[in-house]
């Protein structure tokens, strides 16, 4: 349940991300008590960057997850989930061929998170870990901001970018996570602590564009694959090529090359901005 949680687990999960959902669901069914710790349950599972599953190399680790007993297969090829399918480099040899998916921005996530609430020994809470405890280098618990200390034996980091995170838009700095979420404080300095070495991570997030100001007439359509297309083995429902939503394929100029080069100096990337 969520936010109803106990003081003492067997694993401690942070981070509602991709790999913390996998990594909380495999211990919760292997039988052990496990706690979920995310700073916001409306966005586990989130997809802040291009919403597809899969893709060239990664399409392969979806389905070995899939076959290791995770989620992620069967929840991007669920209804409300599942926009497109197909496979790539189909020119080539099967060692290079894989499915990729798009996926629904908010579909996606709800549907993870409504399964998440059903699985036996998993408890959810919305939580900020500020300290990792450990004694003679072994784990003893961690420290929350709002839920004060739960002991546990384990302790798996999945924290995505939100430690110390910042947000640059052009000239303006924020302290935020992906989507105006909150960044999280004080566990990155409880990790340094143990000598543990930290780098800063650098991510972009892609225009989101209203199709109301795109001309989709001038564009190529990528349609998805017409056949039994699915990530998950148990899949036995497959979505029809007409019932997938199509992509649109575009490319760049020199007249976007020039915009590019005159707007430089007010791309974050290239503005001067200390990255700290």
């Amino acid at each position: 349940m969520l936010n109803q949680i106990q003081n003492e687990y067997d694993v401690v999960v942070v981070g509602g991300g991709h790999a913390g959902t996998e990594a909380a669901h495999a211990a919760a069914t292997i039988g052990l008590k496990t706690l979920m710790v995310c700073l916001n349950f409306k966005m586990v599972a989130n997809m802040p960057c291009n919403p597809h599953i899969g893709g060239s190399a990664k399409g392969i680790v979806v389905r070995e997850i899939d076959a290791l007993g995770g989620i992620m297969a069967r929840m991007a090829d669920m209804k409300g989930s599942l926009l497109q399918i197909k496979e790539l480099n189909t020119s080539k040899g099967p060692g290079v061929r894989c499915l990729r998916a798009q996926e629904d921005k908010l579909g996606y996530p709800k549907n993870v998170q409504n399964y998440l609430l059903t699985v036996e020994n998993l408890d959810i809470v919305e939580d900020e870990v500020k300290k990792i405890d450990v004694v003679d280098h072994v784990v003893k618990g961690v420290i929350l901001e709002h839920h004060d200390y739960i002991k546990t034996k384990a302790i798996i980091l999945a924290t995505g970018t939100h430690m110390e995170a910042r947000i640059l838009r052009g000239h303006v700095i924020k302290d935020e996570g992906p989507d105006g979420e909150k960044s999280s404080h004080g566990l990155s300095a409880s990790i340094a602590s143990l000598g543990l070495h930290m780098l800063r991570l650098k991510t972009g997030t892609p225009p989101r564009l209203d199709p109301d100001s795109i001309d989709f007439d001038i564009l190529k359509p990528e349609l998805g694959g017409d056949g039994h297309f699915a990530f998950s083995y148990d899949t036995t429902e497959y979505m029809r090529q007409d019932e997938m939503v199509p992509c649109h394929l575009t490319y760049t100029n020199e007249k976007t090359h020039q915009i590019i080069r005159e707007h430089l100096s007010e791309s974050a990337m290239y503005g001067g901005f200390p990255v700290i």
